[in-house]
């Protein structure tokens, strides 16, 4: 059985971990037999009301996390590599916002401490990431200077974007992936594309998380 680390960045889409990508990831590693554990930062921050797309009260990320992850979640600070065969970011809007601030300034963007030095860790160790919609942008954010390839679907702004840092972009279906056996990063685009159905944002996560396992 091979330890995964999962690392969720709140609880919805407009402002933390994309629900049906996490929630789509830890069934797939389910599924392979793998020992998951999900980590999150441990800081506040102004969320966003999902119904009126509105400012909402202040909450805290690894609390909102938790609500993904059944109660069972640790502190980012507290992920180390060498406990774990590999590292899986699931997206939404705040592995932009928590994560990184890619969403303020692109590939000019800064990375959260703990995030950057776990990717360099991992990368570093010959050990595979996955990286599910808007995550894989703040992934070529740190690796860019190994020229990884990576997806996140067919935006041509974001992908643009991602080039700056080295990365090449591929462009990629929402129920397919993208696989760099050089870097082992696996991408899949999920809700990049806004109007995805969920059996096809789960089809493309299976497949990555299938591959990611296989070379755990």
């Amino acid at each position: 059985m091979k330890k995964i680390a999962v690392v969720l960045s709140g609880c919805g889409f407009q402002d933390g971990a994309e629900i049906t990508e996490s929630v789509s990831a830890l069934i797939a590693l389910s599924e392979a037999g793998a020992d998951t554990q999900c980590f999150a930062p441990d800081l506040n921050f102004k969320s966003t009301n999902h119904r009126s797309g509105q400012p909402g009260d202040e909450r805290n990320v690894i609390e909102e996390a938790a609500r993904i992850s059944r109660g069972h979640i640790q502190p980012l600070s507290e992920l180390k590599e060498q406990d774990f065969d590999g590292v899986v970011f699931p997206g939404g809007f705040g592995a932009a916002l928590h994560l990184s601030n890619w969403a303020e300034k692109g590939a000019d963007c800064s990375v959260d401490e703990n995030v950057q030095a776990l990717v360099e860790s991992f990368h570093k160790a010959s050990k595979p990431i996955a990286a599910l919609c808007i995550a894989p942008a703040m992934i070529s954010r740190v690796l860019g200077d190994h020229n990884p390839s990576l997806t996140i679907g067919n935006d041509p702004a974001t992908a643009a974007e991602i080039e700056k840092t080295g990365a090449q972009h591929e462009n990629c279906a929402v129920d397919d992936y993208i696989t760099d056996r050089m870097n082992k990063l696996i991408t899949s685009p999920a809700y990049m594309y806004g109007d995805a159905k969920p059996h096809l944002v789960y089809k493309g996560i299976r497949g990555a998380i299938r591959e990611f396992y296989e070379m755990a």
